[in-house]
């Protein structure tokens, strides 16, 4: 299919951003009833497949029927099916066979899963994409943002076969090396940077060099990336241009970050100031399980569920959520039409790559129902709760950002884990250990014995079991490790996760990752 020319593929642009505009402005979202014809459609197809003849379901089964029969499944729970799945059989999870999986270990530093992705996947990928850049044109009135390029930093597109497959022909890699094999060819054409042979690269300080030499003579428009990455590109890219300012003093049309991932806060006054003064933030939640949700409103509103891409969601509330009793807890599981502002859920797929009722480890709360809005709140098993206090990351994040704001620090990363009784150290009680590394120089020095009691009221503020504990002698005021420069990148390049859309885990009810810390960095803490 031969490909428009540039100036038609930017009047179909502003033609779609003027048709999300007046979707957007409908009192009512349509999301509900497109939730039900999603699931109609998903549930035919199941029915094809033998993990739905294991649980001797047939096709065109109601919600109710799904609902009481079908349990909660873990990546482990189908990891024998996906195994099958990858050297070729069909029919398995998802009617015929796939070729692709996209790798992903999430944060809490497990072991590596391999997620199917099969065509109608792609095109939910797709679908969602567009949406998503569609709500920031709708939002900000202009289709503009078409007319330039778009700079995705992301993971390496290249593909590996998978050896155990043969003689079928499986490849396993990063989502977006998948999704960037599949990208229409008007997007690969007029839009997709920093083109195919630099975005194959894995070696990511090179990759950096060469995405500075090949982009910054160009007209990038938006940008897209992890707020950490994002600033070592605008670093390197302010260097070649001799100076600039601003990544708009190099690019004078760039007007969008796209971020998702991680929460911004620690990183939004230095992404501005690296940006320019105009450049907008645009959220977006995405998955390797699935593109989510995007920002339609201003932050404060929360992100859009993309309820009609092609998923289906169920919400289980996080106070009935326990990993080893997922067989009987589908019950507690409510679809759309059943969730409640404030409340925190744990986050359910059923999808056209043939995860069912899945559990992806994220814990949402919805802002609104009508339409649809939530934050992402943390995982399911990156809580603080080893001493009964069910602590949050975004509660972690947000005491951190408050007491730094105050200060005029910024944040570099941190974690978060637990200290537990230790009569040889004199610890009675156990008490929380955070380790921090902030940008240097500061105006005011940084000291624990500063930090510690700040940290301690933003959290007792935010969190009543927390409180609660304190008050009542549970635990112990905190501890702050404020660590030299460099420490977490050197634990991120030595677990693997370095580059890309790897994050780092903000917290962990056991001390697996700063035992690690603690072996690889210097740090001076003064309580």
């Amino acid at each position: 299919m031969p490909v428009p020319p540039k100036f038609l593929a930017t009047l179909g642009a502003g033609i779609l951003t003027a048709r999300m505009k007046s979707r957007l402005r409908k009192k009512k979202s349509g999301a509900v009833p497109a939730q039900q014809k999603h699931f109609r459609g998903l549930a035919d197809a199941f029915g094809r497949t033998e993990l739905w003849r294991k649980l001797s379901l047939g096709t065109g089964i109601d919600y109710k029927t799904f609902h009481d029969r079908v349990p909660l499944h873990s990546y482990e729970e189908i990891e024998p099916y996906i195994e099958r799945m990858k050297r070729g059989e069909a029919d398995v999870l998802w009617p015929g066979q796939c070729s692709f999986y996209a790798i992903s270990s999430g944060t809490t530093a497990g072991r590596t899963k391999y997620l199917p992705i099969t065509e109608p996947m792609i095109a939910h990928f797709r679908k969602a994409g567009l949406d998503s850049l569609l709500f920031y044109a709708a939002r900000t009135g202009s289709a503009k943002v078409f007319n330039g390029r778009h700079l995705f930093l992301g993971g390496s597109t290249a593909l590996t076969p998978i050896a155990e497959a043969e003689p079928f022909s499986a490849y396993a890699g990063d989502l977006s090396g998948i999704t960037a094999l599949r990208l229409p060819s008007w997007v690969e054409r007029h839009l997709y940077e920093p083109g195919a042979e630099i975005a194959q690269m894995s070696n990511w300080p090179e990759k950096i060099q060469a995405i500075v030499e090949r982009t910054w003579p160009l007209d990038i428009t938006l940008l897209a990336g992890i707020p950490s990455w994002i600033l070592i590109l605008a670093e390197a890219l302010r260097t070649r241009a001799g100076g600039a300012e601003n990544l708009q003093a190099l690019w004078p049309h760039l007007e969008c970050l796209v971020h998702g991932g991680v929460p911004l806060g620690p990183f939004e006054s230095e992404l501005r100031a690296a940006l320019g003064p105009t450049v907008n933030l645009h959220e977006v939640y995405p998955a390797s399980e699935g593109f989510l949700a995007a920002q339609d409103a201003e932050p404060e509103a929360g992100l859009r569920l993309l309820a009609d891409a092609g998923l289906f969601f169920e919400f289980l509330p996080l106070s009935e959520f326990d990993e080893n009793r997922l067989t009987i807890l589908g019950l507690h599981a409510v679809p759309l039409e059943g969730v409640k502002p404030g409340v925190d859920y744990v986050l359910l797929l059923t999808t056209p790559a043939g995860l069912c009722r899945y559990v992806i480890g994220d814990v949402v709360r919805f802002i609104s129902t009508e339409p649809p809005r939530l934050i992402y709140v943390g995982r399911t098993r990156l809580q603080l709760s080893a001493f009964g206090e069910h602590v949050i990351e975004k509660e972690l994040t947000d005491s951190l950002l408050a007491v730094c704001r105050r200060h005029g620090w910024t944040i570099i990363n941190f974690h978060v884990a637990p200290l537990f009784v230790n009569a040889s150290a004199g610890r009675k009680r156990g008490q929380h250990e955070w380790w921090i590394e902030l940008k240097t120089p500061n105006i005011e020095t940084p000291t624990g014995p500063i930090m510690a009691p700040e940290l301690d009221i933003e959290l007792q503020r935010l969190n009543d079991d927390y409180e609660a504990k304190r008050k009542g002698g549970g635990l112990e005021p905190p501890v702050v490790r404020l660590v030299m420069p460099g420490v977490f990148e050197q634990w991120m390049q030595a677990t693997g996760k370095w580059g890309g859309q790897n994050k780092m885990p903000r917290c962990r009810s056991d001390r697996d990752i700063a035992d690690q810390l603690a072996e690889i960095t210097r740090f001076h803490t003064e309580n």
